[in-house]
């Protein structure tokens, strides 16, 4: 698939001029994503993301870290963190901005170590693409977490979107996504929200333990998985 979001993400870098980057979707309007977002200072971000990165522990591993800010931040905390970006245009600017542990690499296929905290924000578990991608994402996380460590994630329950009348096929949260910028555009590809009575079965089966440490009025919600 074109690297549409780190070429994005990457021309921020250089000239700090916010290009649009649009998201097109198959239930509604394109939507426009600010690149800026993937740059925000500790000021700038919601609580939800702080109360995350406070509870991250040990070694950590920030999967999908697009231009590393939240590892940036856990820098500073004398945190050790390596960021895993599936774009090498994000891993680059990763390491412009000073990712001391900046590698490109798929996470289906990452096995290098085993961390305390695995951390997936920005509803970074919707990179599974499906339920039963979800699934196999899980069994395979389990692999790099150390006995007592965890998993860390934000995801929506985004049922509001249908307006009371969800498909009748498939799993609602299951949406397709195409990224634009400039001349280019993606291919579509899976994108994957989760309601909070779903993910507590599914993780319950993968075999972890499964804790909500914060959500909101619009169905976000924080998610501790802990191996049972």
């Amino acid at each position: 698939m074109n690297d549409v979001l780190g070429r994005a993400i990457f021309d921020y870098h250089q000239s700090n001029t916010d290009t649009k980057l649009w998201i097109n979707n198959k239930y509604g309007e394109p939507e426009e994503m600010p690149v800026a977002t993937y740059f925000r200072s500790e000021d700038d971000m919601p609580d939800l993301e702080w109360m995350a990165l406070e509870q991250c522990r040990g070694n950590v591993l920030d999967i999908g870290a697009g231009a590393g800010s939240h590892a940036l931040l856990l820098q500073d905390w004398k945190i050790d963190v390596t960021a895993l970006d599936i774009s090498a245009l994000c891993a680059t600017v990763m390491q412009a901005r000073g990712v001391a542990k900046a590698i490109q690499g798929d996470i289906f296929e990452f096995t290098q170590q085993k961390f305390d905290t695995l951390l997936m924000l920005m509803n970074g578990m919707g990179l599974a693409g499906t339920i039963e991608g979800l699934k196999e994402l899980l069994q395979h996380l389990k692999t790099l977490l150390k006995p007592d460590g965890q998993l860390l994630f934000d995801t929506s329950d985004i049922a509001y979107l249908y307006e009371g009348n969800l498909p009748k096929q498939g799993y609602y949260g299951e949406i397709e996504y195409q990224y634009s910028y400039k001349n280019e555009k993606t291919e579509w590809f899976n994108w994957l929200y989760v309601d909070e009575r779903t993910l507590q079965q599914i993780a319950t089966e993968a075999g972890y333990r499964m804790e909500v440490l914060m959500d909101d009025e619009y169905g976000q919600y924080l998610t501790r998985l802990t191996l049972a």
